[in-house]
């Protein structure tokens, strides 16, 4: 693994690289809160062994990237970001694939930066409509309950959101608490999570820019999803002309290790018929 930093303006990104940098690269772009680490190491040597160079990042506000108090940005703001780091690392056009919140950010490169993109894949997304936009009654409550201020009201917070919007076949507290901790102990700031969710509401709908979107997309969904229900992902797939979309049986809002594979193999397949 090869790591190293961004800048966009007076913005550091923290990125790590694994496999070939000569082979095609695969930016991964992470959720609401979510580390680069969420992508676990196992996971990415999985894509690289596909033939990917596999890059993961932390956004800013999270992780060991710039955390930002005061400073109020959008969706657009954390898609350049994601272009800073193809720069630092010399690549000229990527697949992507944004999970969640990632999603949304992978929507806005493929609509301010298409020349940059191979591919898109947005996974477990909206599109920024209201209307589609739909969570549980519980999954929201979670998701906007009072952030943690200890590490085991953190741990405790993943695995209640685990509970309620997680794969329920493959539900496993010993992996959330092990997970938990490790974010929290690689970087632990409710505040700088608040901001990105203030970020994705500043950003509005994207519904009419996606109509005119030419990446090769591929919109996944799981059907067990409470947190972002698949209607989110069925009416991105609508819009982008010539969008592929798969429905995962049994996947929630996340991204246990047993549906790794399949998840790999529908993301390799998309690339590989865009190369």
């Amino acid at each position: 693994m090869r790591t190293g930093p961004a800048v966009n303006g007076d913005v550091t990104i923290h990125y790590d690289a694994f496999g070939d940098a000569a082979n095609p690269t695969l930016l991964m772009v992470n959720g609401l809160g979510s580390q680069c680490i969420n992508y676990q190491d196992a996971w990415c040597e999985m894509f690289a062994a596909e033939g990917f160079q596999v890059v993961r990042f932390d956004n800013r506000d999270v992780g060991l990237s710039s955390h930002l108090p005061g400073v109020e940005y959008t969706l657009s703001d954390m898609a350049a970001d994601a272009v800073a780091v193809l720069d630092a690392l010399g690549v000229e056009r990527a697949h992507v694939m944004g999970l969640s919140m990632g999603g949304m950010i992978v929507q806005t490169l493929a609509i301010e930066h298409r020349d940059r993109l191979r591919t898109m894949t947005s996974v477990m997304s909206s599109t920024g409509e209201v209307e589609y936009r739909q969570s549980s009654p519980r999954a929201w409550e979670l998701l906007t309950a009072p952030g943690a201020t200890t590490r085991e009201e953190y741990v405790q917070q993943w695995i209640d959101g685990l509970h309620e919007w997680g794969s329920p076949e493959f539900a496993d507290e010993a992996r959330w608490r092990a997970d938990a901790e490790r974010a929290f102990d690689r970087c632990f700031d409710p505040a700088g999570v608040g901001r990105q969710f203030e970020a994705v509401g500043r950003s509005g709908s994207r519904a009419e820019a996606l109509t005119k979107v030419t990446t090769p997309t591929l919109v996944i969904h799981g059907d067990k999803d409470t947190l972002i229900f698949p209607i989110g992902g069925e009416r991105t797939a609508a819009l982008v002309p010539g969008a592929r979309f798969e429905l995962i049986e049994g996947m929630g809002h996340d991204y246990p290790p047993q549906l790794w594979r399949r998840w790999t193999d529908l993301v390799v397949e998309h690339a590989t018929a865009h190369p």
